[in-house]
This record gives structure tokens, C-alpha cells and sequence, in this order.
């Protein structure tokens, strides 16, 4: 029997795909209607992966890429759990990150931003949710840095996610933004959301708690996979 189907997506909940202040969602946006397809069975119940994929420092992006030294800038924690429409775990996923360094810069070969490359920086972790969909990083927080919008147009300090949920179809990649950051209202590409619950949805939010006294601040980020309560889906603004 085949497995039932993920709920469909709220597209209400969703910003335009075409916003006249994004200027590169103007060649991006689709030109046709959207079309509806049935989810395939390898859709819905694939890819699989296991914890023997990682390797234990993966997700510590301190030392993962370290070459003598640990990285500048401020240390951070950030942790949280995948969830499902449902509100039930994901289990057992695989999530990805990648980030600018602590001065706003990538390690990639077009990233010509002036700031400096931090040899002790890879900028990319990953990790698997364990049983009750929760999963970590240690990392440093990024810096925010200027893109090519409009004239002083700045990107928010963020890190970028991608989570494979149980199958294709819950498939979600996004950007997570740190409460407090006064840059987020002034992004273009924030500005496209028009449900301010979206946008919170997007917004870590400090964790005292979690953190570790002498050595790092923790940031809270809770992920929904598909559905109306669903974390928004970077690059694919027209719904997830």
C-alpha cells in the first residue's frame, strides 16, 4: 500500500514569488501557472540516511575545519528539533549548514567581500536529529555583509539549513536569523514575507538556558516541515 500522502502546501502563507525590491526574483519567478502533481512513492519515503554517514565532529564547525586554532569571533550554540506538520519529531535526518564567517565572508572562490578568510573556518556542518527529532552545532555567529540589491543593501548575520525530512517531499531549505538583528526589517528579500508569523518563524531565539558559561550563547531554532505551520522555504518563495 502506498504510504498516504503530506498534507499540501498553504501558499497564503507564502510571499510572491516576484518582488519588484528582490531584484533577482524578477528573472526567477515562474511565468506559467503552477501545476499540481500526485507525490511519488520515492517522494514520499526517500532518501534514507543513518548516523554511520557523519562523522562525530561534523557538526562542531570549531573544530571540524581547524588548522591549529579555533575560528574568530563569537561562539554560539544552535539547537533545536524537526518537527512535522504534526507537531510530531522527524527522527533520524539529515541536517545541513553553511554560513559566512564571523566577518561576513564565504569560503568560495566568487565571495570577493573585503573581509578576511578565516583559515580555521570551513563554514559547513552537518548532523543527524536523534529520536525525538533534535539535533546541535557549535559554530560562530556570522557576520553580516553587502550584496548587490540596491545601493547599501545588507544581508542579515544568517545561516543557511537544509533538512531531508523522511522523504523528497518534506524537503526544506532556509535561512535561520538571530533575534535582535535590526538588519532583518531592512533585508529586500525579508520585506517579500508579508506574515510577520513567518518571519518569527525564521528568527532564532537566544537560549540562556542552553548556554555554556565562559564559552558560547545558544540560539533556539524549532523546524516544521510542510503544512500550514511550516518553516518558509528560501529560494522557492512560492511555497514549500
Amino acid at each position: 500500500m502506498k504510504p498516504a500522502e503530506y498534507y499540501m502546501r498553504d501558499r497564503l502563507h507564502h510571499p510572491p514569488a516576484k518582488s519588484e525590491n528582490y531584484k533577482t526574483s524578477i528573472t526567477r519567478s515562474p511565468q506559467y501557472a503552477l501545476l499540481s502533481l500526485e507525490q511519488s512513492l520515492s517522494e514520499i519515503t526517500g532518501p534514507v540516511f543513518s548516523h554511520n554517514d557523519i562523522d562525530p565532529l561534523d557538526n562542531d564547525l570549531l573544530k571540524n575545519y581547524g588548522h591549529g586554532g579555533d575560528p574568530v569571533g563569537e561562539r554560539i550554540i544552535v539547537h533545536g528539533r524537526v518537527l512535522d506538520e504534526n507537531d510530531r519529531p522527524v527522527p533520524n535526518t539529515l541536517v545541513e549548514i553553511w554560513q559566512a564567517n564571523a566577518g561576513g565572508r564565504y569560503r568560495h572562490k566568487k565571495d570577493t567581500y573585503l573581509a578576511p578568510i578565516d583559515p580555521n573556518f570551513g563554514g559547513c556542518g552537518r548532523t543527524m536529529t536523534d529520536a525525538d527529532g533534535y539535533y546541535y552545532f557549535r559554530t560562530v555567529k556570522p557576520g553580516a555583509y553587502p550584496w548587490r540589491n540596491w545601493v547599501n543593501n545588507w544581508r542579515p548575520a544568517h545561516i543557511h539549513f537544509s533538512i531531508f525530512g523522511a522523504g523528497f517531499a518534506q524537503r526544506l531549505i532556509t535561512q535561520l536569523y538571530f533575534e535582535g538583528d535590526p538588519l532583518i526589517a531592512e533585508c529586500p528579500i525579508m520585506q517579500t514575507v508579508p506574515d510577520a508569523e513567518a518571519i518569527e518563524q525564521l528568527v532564532a531565539k537566544l537560549d540562556m538556558n542552553a548556554s555554556v558559561p565562559l564559552d558560547s550563547i545558544a540560539y533556539r531554532f524549532d523546524i516544521v516541515l510542510r503544512g500550514r505551520r511550516s518553516t518558509l522555504f528560501e529560494n522557492r518563495l512560492e511555497g514549500n
